[in-house]
Order: structure tokens, then sequence, then C-alpha cells
């Protein structure tokens, strides 16, 4: 039971990062699209006027911001959720072999 414990623990040793990392990524994406919009803002006060010129540098910086946080989010969900999975089962399976050992072992020893 300890060593399954223990291997478990090895396994689980990067989920808390990917979660981290799947649960961020969106509001720094967030946070820059802000950013952009507000220079976008900042750009038409200074012009006096709404040109797509103006706007323009301010609405791609928000959309590049938006889509590097969705970049990162998404394959870092993904793979949390497959390396949980993957680590639920490994749990389980120890979990039954470990049973199965002491049930052997019980039977054939006491």
């Amino acid at each position: 039971m300890r060593a399954s414990t223990t291997e478990v623990a090895k396994l689980e040793h990067r989920v808390p990062f990917l979660a981290t990392t799947a649960s961020i990524t969106p509001y720094i994406g967030l946070f820059g699209t802000v950013l952009g919009i507000m220079r976008a803002f900042q750009d038409i006060a200074g012009a006096g006027a709404t040109s797509l010129g103006v706007v323009a540098p301010g609405i791609a910086e928000a959309l590049v911001t938006t889509a590097a946080g969705l970049f990162a989010a998404i394959p870092a969900v993904y793979f949390y959720n497959d390396l949980t999975s993957h680590v639920k089962a490994s749990a389980n399976d120890m979990e039954d072999f470990s049973m199965e050992f002491l049930t052997i072992a019980e039977r054939n020893f006491t």
C-alpha cells in the first residue's frame, strides 16, 4: 500500500503545474486583451479620429494576447485531463493488485 501511494505521488508530480497553467493563462490573455483595447482607445483619443489605421494596432495586440492565452490553456487542459485519468487508472490498478496479493498471501500463509 505504501509503495502504491509513493508511485501515485510520483505520477502526480507535474499535475498541479498543468492545472495552474490551464487556469491562469486565459486570464493572462484577457489582461493583454484589456491592455490592447485600452491602447486602442488611447490612440483614438490621441488622434481625435476613429480610422482603421488608428484602432487596428491596439485591436491586433489584444487579439494576439488572447490567442496566446488560449494557445497555452487548451493543451494544458487537455493534458491535465489525460494525465489525471491515467494516474487514476494506474492507482486503481495498483490498488487492485495490492488487494489481490494480500488475499493470496492470507490464503496461502495463514
